[in-house]
């Protein structure tokens, strides 16, 4: 009997890691809705952030980078905290909320990168990616207007760029002082 339970918990156990591995995007997307933060304006109003879809402005990049970025995006401003939800694009929940902040990206300037040339020289072959990043209110005024680099230079996959540039996004984001007022 005492056998049967032992597996039994070990299947269950299993079985919850299994899921957690399986879905990871779920647990922060669920958890920063819930959390407040501080604003960087200061108030002790809490604005939410709708990431739009990338621009990529005249330039030809890969819709799997323009992806990754987005992705990247709205774990990396979840991960911050500072906002009280994070919204992809076409949400529709985001119509709803009264505090509504909206995220813009352009690329400027991306250079592909070659992960074959990483890993044989350290010289050559870095992925390199430019943007303009706008933190808008609903009405069009710019709140927030950075440009952010990302890149991938030593190892690591070309996507690897994406993260690097959300990640720096969401850090000017964070350090600096906008007002919405």
């Amino acid at each position: 009997m005492k056998t049967i339970r032992r597996s039994s918990s070990i299947i269950y156990v299993a079985a919850i890691v299994a899921i957690m591995v399986a879905f990871p995007a779920w647990l922060p997307a669920q958890t920063a809705a819930v959390k407040s933060s501080d604003a960087s304006s200061g108030s002790a109003m809490q604005w939410s952030v709708q990431v739009d879809r990338v621009n990529p402005g005249d330039l030809e990049v890969a819709y799997a980078f323009q992806v990754a970025i987005h992705e990247n995006l709205l774990k990396e401003l979840n991960k911050t905290k500072q906002f009280k939800q994070v919204f992809g694009d076409g949400d529709r929940k985001a119509n709803e909320v009264p505090n509504l902040l909206v995220l813009k990206t352009t690329v400027e300037t991306y250079t592909p990168g070659s992960e074959t040339r990483r890993a044989v020289t350290t010289v050559s072959g870095a992925t390199k990616l430019t943007v303009r990043s706008q933190l808008l209110t609903r009405e069009g005024k710019i709140v927030l207007e950075r440009t952010v680099n990302g890149d991938v230079r030593f190892f690591g996959s070309n996507l690897r760029a994406t993260h690097n540039l959300a990640r720096n996004i969401a850090k000017a984001i964070k350090q600096s002082r906008w007002d919405v007022g």
